[in-house]
């Protein structure tokens, strides 16, 4: 099931022209993320405190529409593990349902010290909802 939320776009998101700068799409992307781990109840920071971190690996974004100044847009995010070490986001940010950016994000799981571990168990099925 697809997790949905919802942003402005402000000033702050766009460029001179006044559409989003293409590098902010993934800062929207990354809030659409940390909202859908969130939703099971347990936040990016309760992991980072049990000593379990969530960074990106790669990231590529397909650029289809500008949102502009005032937008509301909406961050649309699956998950799925590629292997026990990665998984992966694909979401899209679109507005009033037309489709503007869609990305893919891989993600593994380090530990304190840097070093890849496999996605906890827990942590796998509550983004697996």
């Amino acid at each position: 099931m697809p997790h949905r939320v919802s942003y402005s776009v402000y000033y702050e998101d766009t460029d001179a022209m006044g559409v989003v700068y293409y590098a902010n799409y993934f800062k929207f992307f990354e809030r659409g993320r940390t909202e859908y781990v969130g939703r099971q109840g347990r936040s990016i920071a309760s992991w980072n405190d049990a000593g379990v971190y969530v960074v990106v690996h790669a990231a590529s974004a397909t650029f289809r529409k500008s949102a502009a100044l005032g937008d509301r847009i909406d961050v649309v995010s699956t998950f799925e593990m590629v292997s026990r070490f990665r998984g992966r986001f694909v979401q899209r940010i679109e507005r009033g349902g037309e489709l503007l950016v869609d990305g893919i994000v891989d993600v593994v799981c380090i530990d304190g010290a840097s070093n890849l571990t496999e996605f906890p168990a827990d942590l796998q099925s509550s983004l697996l909802g």
